[in-house]
């Protein structure tokens, strides 16, 4: 299944479902947003879940394209990227909280073709503020899909103050053996879909105040879910990746880490300039200046040279 009939399954099971479509392409954040770039999905969607009426109603679904600047020193593994998309969906106080991982179950098994026995879950066993997410924990053993309780990691929150609540973590098996272990005891399990219950706003004091009208925040990596649904190990060996790692390696010799570093910034770079983003000592500039220096360092490393302009014009557009 490549990318562009991945995204297509996921927006049109949800869009059957009576969620719209809204637009979520911009790495750049809405007006008045302290952030330099859009983080997640959900981030540009933090006023409606705290309980602002949205324009196309209260079930949504997008392609959100994100920067994390956190991840940069993790570019070169086989899973993170600069820029990156996450499919999301969500419910702004409109349908029940089981509702989201029984249709998240659902195109995984059947949109995608992903056998129960491949799926893993994690839900939110407690802490000292808030109970076990009890409904999420009964919905995934009616689904017969094994669970494992955890603390810190099934809570979701966006910062240290704004909306937050329990979440139930997907994963698949991506060994080559049958599935064994959990999530937590075995590296094989991937993440690949998080399913937040947004039911608390966290206060600066750190307390939690109930939400008036709790709403559902899905988010899916694309990258992630596309690695898996390819049978590649690499985000850099599937479909997205491939007119980079097709040319680039007859214009430099790079070993395998700087190959898919040179690939990630020069297509990192390529989306914050189509974005509007430009060079410069501060803000947005600085990442995007910042993203291409790391760039030249790797090339120049074996041979001082190399410069930008060795790239076919085709392969920025």
């Amino acid at each position: 299944m490549d990318t562009e009939r991945t995204v297509r399954v996921f927006t049109d099971f949800y869009r059957e479902r009576g969620h719209h479509l809204i637009t979520g392409s911009t790495l750049l954040p809405p007006p008045g947003d302290p952030v330099l770039f859009t983080t997640s999905g959900m981030h540009p969607l933090t006023p409606y879940l705290e309980g602002r009426p949205h324009p196309r109603g209260r079930r949504l679904v997008n392609v959100q394209r994100c920067l994390r600047t956190t991840d940069l020193d993790e570019i070169g593994d086989s899973t993170h990227l600069t820029v990156f998309e996450m499919l999301g969906s969500w419910s702004l106080g409109d349908y029940g909280h089981s509702h989201s991982p029984r249709w998240g179950y659902e195109l995984l098994r059947d949109g995608f073709g992903i056998p129960r026995e491949q799926l893993h879950v994690t839900v939110f066993g407690g802490d000292e503020q808030v109970g076990p997410d009890l409904e999420s924990l009964r919905t995934w053993e009616e689904l017969e899909v094994p669970v494992e309780l955890t603390r810190d990691d099934n809570w979701w929150s966006n910062g240290p103050v704004g909306p937050c609540g329990p979440d139930s973590e997907i994963f698949v098996w991506t060994g080559d053996t049958p599935p064994r272990g959990t999530p937590t005891t075995e590296p094989r399990w991937m993440e690949i879909w998080n399913h937040v219950v947004m039911r608390y706003r966290r206060l600066e004091d750190g307390s939690l105040q109930p939400l008036e009208r709790p709403g559902i925040d899905t988010g899916m990596g694309l990258e992630r879910l596309v690695t898996f649904l390819q049978g590649r190990d690499s985000v850099y060996d599937t479909d997205l990746f491939e007119p980079w790692t097709r040319r680039l390696p007859s214009l430099w010799e790079l070993d395998e880490p700087s190959l898919r570093l040179v690939c990630d910034h020069l297509r990192s770079g390529v989306v914050m300039i189509g974005d509007g983003v430009r060079p410069s000592n501060t803000g947005r500039g600085y990442v995007l200046r910042r993203v291409v220096r790391r760039l030249l360092t790797t090339l120049r490393r074996d041979d001082p040279s190399r410069t930008l302009r060795d790239l076919p014009v085709g392969l920025l557009q």
